[in-house]
């Protein structure tokens, strides 16, 4: 057996219950975090979850675990607070950089985050550089924090901040994957995110008019992932709508730029996506793809229903570990 034969859980290999069921396992998290927050140059707040204090003597010489969570995600995500402390337990500093506003807290000002936008996670990256000069430092990205990290791989190859990165369910082409999440069951997913969404939008409509054009029936009327992305996303970032926004920021195209050595993990029975994420073209040396067969949208659960086991927790740590010695 290789590091990377998934089996999926016995009772559990369906998509929808792979990408469903960890949220129904895992409803309290692992570990309460060390919480920080970080100003950006154009004086808003990233909203920063440790794994402990990372100015305690005992985080000083850790290699430091970094994760980029998804569309609307947070440390409550269970893949994020699992990875992290999948992590810690094996002696890494682990911390993740919330995008603004999904810690739980509206951002001051009249932007957001999407799956191009790299400005932010370069100013974290850049912290941790300062702070920890010296570790050995991996990032992973999940869903479009996986997409983003590619984008910035690619952005910033010449100087990366970063000894080696994880994609994880990336929706490496972003109109397919926006016209796949609105057909079948996948439109579940999309509702619930878009209500996430949504409300967010709501509670920062004045901050968000200081630079479009948007009334709360409009937010309210929305109704698919791409509507959102025409109102809201692609205007409050400089795109002239979601196909403009899709066609910028799409990695699928961009991989063959990355020169850092990275993993990337599909499922080709993700219900987020399409076979237009997994990459046609050659690949550079330095990328270790591996599509399997099942696992569903960042789900990978393996073991059985009753037993589930989260295989990203146990094959991550193993992979890197190897890469530290």
């Amino acid at each position: 057996m290789t590091l990377f034969s998934f089996i999926p859980a016995s009772g559990g290999v369906n998509p929808h219950t792979q990408t469903l069921l960890p949220r129904f396992i895992r409803k309290k998290n692992l570990f309460i975090p060390h919480w920080e927050s970080i100003s950006t140059p154009d004086d808003d707040v990233l909203d920063i979850a440790w794994s402990e204090n990372p100015h305690s003597e005992s985080a000083q010489d850790k290699p430091v675990f970094i994760l980029f969570h998804g569309l609307e995600g947070s440390f409550n995500s269970p893949y994020a607070n699992g990875l992290m402390h999948a992590f810690a337990e094996k002696g890494w500093l682990a911390v993740m950089m919330h995008f603004r506003g999904c810690s739980g807290k509206p951002n001051l000002q009249a932007r957001a985050y999407h799956s191009g936008e790299t400005k932010d996670p370069h100013h974290f990256l850049q912290m941790l550089t300062e702070r920890f000069p010296h570790s050995y430092k991996i990032a992973t990205g999940i869903s479009l924090g996986g997409n983003m990290l590619a984008n910035y791989l690619v952005e910033f190859a010449k100087e990366p901040l970063l000894n080696a990165a994880t994609i994880i369910s990336a929706p490496f082409d972003l109109a397919a994957c926006s016209d796949r999440i609105n057909d079948g069951f996948s439109k579940v997913y999309q509702r619930y995110l878009l209500s996430s969404l949504k409300k967010n939008a709501l509670q920062r409509i004045q901050i968000l008019r200081q630079k479009i054009p948007v009334t709360s029936d409009a937010i309210q009327s929305l109704t698919t992932l791409k509507n959102f992305d025409d109102l809201i996303t692609a205007p409050l970032h400089g795109f002239s709508d979601a196909s403009h926004y899709y066609h910028q920021c799409s990695a699928i195209h961009k991989l063959a730029q990355i020169k850092l050595p990275t993993l990337i993990i599909h499922a080709r029975d993700d219900p987020f996506m399409t076979a237009s994420v997994i990459p046609s073209e050659p690949l550079p040396e330095t990328i270790n793809y591996q599509l399997l067969a099942h696992g569903g949208h960042v789900g990978f659960l393996s073991g059985s229903i009753f037993k589930p086991v989260f295989w990203l927790e146990q094959t991550l740590p193993a992979y890197y570990a190897k890469h530290v010695e």
